[in-house]
């Protein structure tokens, strides 16, 4: 006797192509079941594949476009991450406790940094294009409104830097410190000059100076302009960090060109104030040849710590990488050659200028410029006449330096109980962390450059803008690391491992970049991608269907399982 025969979908898995979609009837006969298959749909659209399935269950099926129409959708996943962290970091509550008017358009221009870093008038236009300005209702701000905002938030910035250094500084904290330059596009800005431009434009710029906590988490910011020498920023930092913050002891780091000796002199008239920072090549030439460094220690070891008379109340700790030492040999030898070839080119010319032969001076300026390009004047002896160019290497030269390849050495005025050699090498090497904030800064994820503002107090409030919002990105990628292309292990790691050796990465890092999928089987994306993925997620406004009905409803598509795990991972609820 044959029982309840019914209709449905099944779906057959099929080991080397994608399943097979069947259509079938199945019943029983007694305590058999038997099935029989009517037709194959494996060619079908899945959505009405789907539809036939609802369709056999028994349910009532109505074409979509009778119950409603979508009629405006617009991205909402990549501001739900970077706004939901905003908050969740309080970086609205820095600004003003109280919420206003001024606020939401601060907040509006850090989130859409992220979201799509541009003009401050193109962010009055592009903010529509997502849901960032419904968010925070600032849909009818013009650009004037937001230079007002800015004026506003600069006007609150020592607050925020304060709040922010109660947040993450204490009393002997390790503080990073560098600057860097960006180009200036315009020519009315007084903070505009030609100095040490670190893009590699031959243009004005302006100087911005990065105080950071040990993790390379932004604290403060000030803006110099483009003829700043380094040096000459620290002694504004020290004020800070003494009077506003009010923090009588902390370490600061800085590189070789930041601290200077000059300003460690400065320096040590603040007793509580230790320092780290790194000698010149010259300084190290000069350990060895006064005898404070002998050569032989790194027969055995990579790292040792001297002292010398020349740095009275310091410890040197030096150190030896084969490795850099390999890379500076190669690029040394690189560099004689490419001066070779500039030089044979210029001794040529000479040579076949005999009707208008070239003077001395002129042959010196060809030669400068040659100098100046590759920097390896020092190793050559040059004799320049009135249509005379001879050259020949400077062998003792280049050997002596090649003495030190791979060799160098950081200072500090703490003591051995305060800080170990190794931690002393790490802090020192922290100073990356702040170099990845300068990236960051300049690259596709904020875009601090290119600057047109034309007032001192725009670019101030503009880069101060740039400054909270990788803030903002720098918890955003510690918390997505599982789903990035970063090394999960790697704060820990450089706490134990030898400072001075390769760095390694983790196995977990290897495998994740080898397999390009995290442990759960999810895709692994870079920072900005992960943020696209995001942004995929749409928030629809929905139209109720009737010839008289104007009633419309929101509607935010299904996150995927990454968008799930990535909003999890923020600590962010649906």
């Amino acid at each position: 006797m044959v029982y309840n025969v019914t209709m449905y979908v099944d779906t057959v898995p099929n080991r080397n192509s994608k399943p097979a979609v069947l259509l079938r009837e199945g019943w029983r006969e007694g305590k058999r079941v038997r099935k029989r298959t009517l037709a194959n749909l494996s060619d079908w659209p899945q959505e009405k594949v789907e539809a036939l399935r609802l369709l056999l269950k028994g349910k009532q099926m109505v074409p979509k476009e009778a119950v409603y129409e979508i009629v405006h959708s617009l991205p909402h996943g990549r501001v739900e991450a970077v706004l939901g962290t905003i908050r969740k970091l309080g970086v609205d509550s820095l600004m003003s406790s109280r919420r206003c008017r001024e606020r939401d358009l601060a907040v509006a221009m850090v989130a859409e940094l992220l979201v799509h870093p541009c003009s401050k008038l193109a962010t009055t236009r592009l903010w529509h294009t997502t849901t960032l300005a419904e968010e925070l209702g600032v849909g009818d701000a013009n650009v004037e409104e937001l230079y007002d905002a800015m004026d506003w938030l600069l006007a609150r910035q020592q607050r925020i830097e304060n709040k922010l250094a109660r947040r993450h500084l204490g009393e002997g904290s390790i503080v990073l410190y560098d600057i860097s330059s960006s180009t200036y596009y315009g020519r009315s800005c007084p903070l505009a000059f030609y100095g040490n431009n670190r893009d590699g434009t031959a243009l004005p710029c302006i100087v911005y100076g990065l105080l950071a906590d040990e993790c390379g988490r932004p604290v403060a910011v000030d803006v110099y302009p483009g003829n700043t020498g380094d040096p000459t920023t620290v002694p504004d930092q020290v004020d800070k960090l003494r009077k506003r913050f009010g923090l009588t002891r902390v370490v600061l780091v800085g590189d070789r060109g930041m601290l200077t000796q000059t300003q460690i002199e400065t320096l040590r008239e603040y007793p509580g104030l230790g320092w780290i920072s790194a000698l010149r090549s010259e300084a190290i030439r000069g350990l060895v040849e006064g005898g404070a460094l002998q050569l032989s220690l790194f027969d055995e070891r990579n790292l040792a710590e001297i002292s010398s008379a020349d740095y009275p109340g310091e410890r040197l700790m030096v150190c030896y990488n084969p490795l850099l030492a390999e890379d500076r040999r190669r690029t040394r030898r690189e560099l004689l050659e490419e001066t070779e070839k500039k030089f044979n080119k210029i001794a040529a010319e000479v040579a076949r200028r005999t009707k208008k032969p070239l003077m001395a001076d002129e042959i010196g300026i060809k030669v400068g410029k040659v100098e100046n390009q590759y920097k390896m004047g020092k190793h050559f002896k040059l004799t320049i006449e009135d249509n005379l160019f001879e050259w020949e290497r400077d062998e003792d030269s280049i050997e002596r330096e090649a003495q030190l390849d791979g060799i160098y050495v950081i200072r500090t005025s703490e003591k051995r109980e305060t800080l170990s050699a190794q931690d002393t090498v790490r802090n020192y090497k922290k100073l990356t962390q702040v170099e990845q904030a300068f990236r960051c800064l300049k690259s596709i994820d904020i875009r601090v450059r290119p600057i047109r503002h034309r007032t001192v107090d725009h670019v101030r409030a503009h880069v101060f803008l740039c400054t909270l919002a990788y803030y903002v990105e720098w918890h955003m990628r510690k918390a997505l690391a599982p789903l990035l292309f970063q090394d999960e292990e790697l704060d820990a790691a450089r706490q134990t491992r030898d400072p001075v050796a390769k760095a390694e990465p983790s196995d977990s890092v290897k495998r994740k970049k080898a397999t390009r999928l995290t442990e759960d089987g999810l895709p692994v994306h870079s920072f900005s991608d992960l943020l696209t993925v995001l942004g995929t997620r749409t928030r629809n406004t929905c139209r109720v269907s009737g010839d008289d009905c104007s009633l419309t409803f929101t509607q935010e598509t299904e996150p995927t399982a990454l968008q799930v795990r990535a909003l999890g991972l923020l600590g962010l609820k649906r």
